[in-house]
């Protein structure tokens, strides 16, 4: 019997739970659920761009996004939590512009961060490299060309490592078979 994906099948517990979740908020916070609905819009765009299995792109807009909504949130909570308070800061262009750009700023991390993790990590790879050969050539001039060539890789006057080959593609046999 083959099973499914994980990836590939709805999860229909979650898909309740948010639904139970989203008619709680309907019924008890619903000034709350606005701001949430408008201000969220950029991590749900990314939820459905983002096709990678760990929605990366959509935790790092979230995140940002829900930063930039969060303050609006705390101000309807804290000055008067009624409709037409949530609909004031939604239609307030510069309340938009913080909650969007904050989404925005998360965006640009997610673009630009890996990008440069990457070149940072080649470049210590890199360095690595120098200072393992660095170490092999020291070793070679110590022990001398002997031990490079008694191993199953050789090593050249540049100090560059190379594979062994005699000819023999059949593999040695090993001691005590016959």
């Amino acid at each position: 019997m083959t099973t499914p994906k994980a990836s590939k099948t709805t999860n229909w517990n979650f898909w309740l739970g948010a639904g139970v979740v989203l008619i709680l908020f309907m019924a008890f916070s619903l000034p709350s659920l606005i701001i949430l609905a408008v201000g969220l819009l950029p991590t749900g765009v990314a939820f459905i761009i983002d096709r990678s299995d760990q929605k990366s792109g959509t935790f790092c807009v979230g995140g940002m996004n829900l930063s930039g909504v969060l303050p609006f949130i705390i101000k309807l909570w804290s000055d008067n939590h009624t409709l037409v308070a949530a609909i004031e800061i939604v239609s307030d262009i510069f309340s938009l512009l913080i909650m969007y750009a904050a989404a925005g700023f998360g965006w640009m991390m997610f673009l630009t961060v890996p990008p440069v993790i990457a070149s940072f990590l080649s470049v210590i790879s890199q360095t690595r490299v120098k200072v393992l050969k660095a170490s092999q050539r020291k070793i070679l001039d110590e022990w001398g060309p002997e031990i490079a060539n008694n191993s199953e890789t050789n090593i050249d006057e540049n100090g560059i490592v190379t594979e062994h080959t005699d000819g023999n593609a059949e593999p040695l046999a090993e001691e005590g078979t016959g």
